[in-house]
């Protein structure tokens, strides 16, 4: 009962402190790492980090399952355009739209996996339909990513559903090589976008250890030990009771965002953002299980 109560509460924090996470992001942005530099130095302090126990374990790899590691990787690399993102839109309307994923992973579950999908989970989809369609066109325009921020949120939900579904099926890394392929999948996608999206950083002196202080806390605080948190925590809890704890995310993201940085949602906005959250909730809802799914 104890260690219930005690994962339960670090995955709940943890959806808190990556609802503040945008703060840094935007913080390192206007000390000079704008665009996807500031999120590639992040992941690259979080991989330096790691290095040490990847040397100490150089054996941790060896006779894993190849697509578990590339989704894990993968899995990196989504999480790379949701921190991008923040730079470039608003950050409640990001963190809706990657919670848009759930979605994502119903689908991939029902016809490419061709698992049955339960009522439940069909439902859910329609919801979360409705929200993205309310919230993103409920002014009148298009229910389109309305810009780069936007669509970065959204491409990154749909290549972390894809890079689940292949870390639940395939991957057999234990957790910390596997936060070690994850910063290293993210810098690798943040150097790869940085120089497209922003000109080399021009960076004042007089910032420089004020940043690098920041980068490595970052990269610390949020992608090697709240990492490690959750993935210690997910192992002692249902997966349900972990997807709900971390909706605190969304709260405290657009909360904290209207806070300090004074952005508002418009009314479609919040309802099209409730019913995105509705489809979250009801897509980590326990079912039944059914019986398995034939295909020809």
């Amino acid at each position: 009962m104890g260690s219930t109560f005690t994962a339960s509460a670090v995955v709940l924090l943890t959806g808190v402190f990556w609802g503040i996470y945008w703060v840094p992001v935007r913080a390192i942005g206007g000390l000079g790492l704008d665009g996807a530099w500031g999120t590639a130095a992040i992941t690259l302090a979080a991989a330096l980090f790691l290095l040490p126990f990847m040397l100490k374990n150089r054996t941790s790899l060896r006779g894993k399952d190849p697509l578990g590691i590339i989704s894990v990787i993968f899995g990196g690399a989504a999480f790379a355009l949701y921190s991008i993102g923040f730079l470039y839109g608003k950050v409640a309307l990001v963190v809706l739209l990657w919670f848009f994923s759930p979605v994502w992973s119903v689908l991939i579950a029902k016809f490419l996996l061709h698992v049955q999908v339960p009522r439940l989970r069909l439902v859910a989809i329609a919801v979360g339909l409705a929200g993205l369609f309310i919230m993103l066109g409920g002014d009148g325009g298009l229910p389109v990513p309305a810009n780069l921020g936007e669509w970065m949120a959204f491409t990154g939900g749909l290549i972390w559903a894809f890079a689940t579904a292949g870390m639940r099926l395939k991957s057999d890394v234990t957790p910390l090589p596997s936060a070690f392929l994850f910063a290293v999948g993210a810098a690798l996608t943040s150097l790869a976008l940085a120089p497209v999206l922003e000109p080399w950083p021009a960076i004042d002196t007089a910032n420089l250890s004020s940043l690098t202080l920041q980068v490595l806390l970052t990269g610390g605080l949020w992608w090697v030990l709240s990492i490690a948190a959750l993935m210690w925590a997910a192992l002692r809890l249902d997966p349900a009771r972990v997807g709900i704890l971390l909706m605190t995310e969304v709260v405290f993201g657009a909360f904290t965002a209207a806070l300090f940085a004074g952005e508002r949602l418009s009314v479609s906005e919040m309802i099209g953002g409730a019913l995105v959250i509705l489809c979250g909730l009801l897509e980590v809802w326990p079912t039944k299980a059914g019986p398995p799914h034939k295909t020809a």
